[in-house]
């Protein structure tokens, strides 16, 4: 059942993101610890986007100029989140998901007009272009639900990169970020290797066969998925996931 849920979230994710908040929930729901479901779910990430990864940079679509800068801070940012993991608790964080992904979701839709000869984004924007990169970094090594998909809406309102180029350069950049919190995690002994192993395949097929169909959408139809999936995913967090109950008694 795990396998087929990794693999049929991986397809997907490769538009939305949000593999996370689909497939930690899962461990949880099947009785893995939770820092064990984190660290698992980290290691089976990084292959998951490296089969992701591999059609684009065939395709020519990333953006490879910022790539370095990009990939040096989300190795820094992501090896901070992992550590927090383990000194943080994490009540409020379904509730701070939700909003981010319905913050994601409206800067989705905004309508966003370029004009001629002003694509390239300004230096306060690249700026915050970057920080933002570095901050989304430590929350995608604590956690990483949602995280590919705030990044994505970085990489379109900062970097103005289209959005076939924002979620390809997103898949190379979440390589770096899973792959530092899963040695973190390894080294904390919170990875199930057994079933990491078995979910680390199955996720790569999954990524690899998502990445090609995507490649052969329009941009239109990508935004539209992205949408709506983020849009459901975060209802689901609202209703399902966030602790009303502790919440409100607080």
């Amino acid at each position: 059942m795990l396998s087929l849920i990794f693999f049929a979230t991986s397809v997907i994710s490769v538009v939305t993101g949000a593999t996370s908040l689909i497939t930690v929930p899962a461990l949880l729901a099947f009785g893995v610890p939770p820092t064990t479901a984190l660290g698992t779910n980290m290691l089976a990430l990084t292959t998951m986007s490296v089969g992701a990864s591999v059609p684009f940079l065939q395709g020519g679509v990333l953006d490879r100029p910022r790539l370095p800068l990009l990939v040096g801070l989300t190795f820094t940012g992501s090896g901070m989140g992992a550590l927090l993991v383990f000194a943080v608790p994490q009540t409020w964080l379904p509730l701070i998901i939700a909003g981010a992904m319905l913050l994601v979701t409206g800067v989705v839709l905004w309508p966003q007009r370029q004009r001629p000869g002003a694509a390239a984004p300004g230096r306060t924007h690249a700026f915050l272009g970057t920080v933002l990169t570095l901050l989304l970094a430590v929350y995608g090594g604590f956690f990483s639900g949602g995280y590919v998909t705030l990044l994505t809406a970085v990489f379109l309102a900062a970097f103005r990169m289209p959005f076939l180029r924002a979620v390809a350069t997103t898949k190379v950049i979440n390589v770096a970020s899973s792959l530092v919190a899963t040695v973190i995690f390894a080294l904390k002994g919170a990875v199930d290797w057994r079933l990491g192993l078995v979910l680390s395949a199955v996720m790569y097929a999954g990524a690899t066969l998502g990445a090609h169909w995507t490649l052969r959408l329009n941009e239109q139809w990508i935004r539209r998925l992205f949408v709506t999936t983020v849009l459901l995913l975060a209802i689901k967090t609202l209703v399902v996931d966030v602790p009303w109950q502790f919440i409100l008694s607080r």
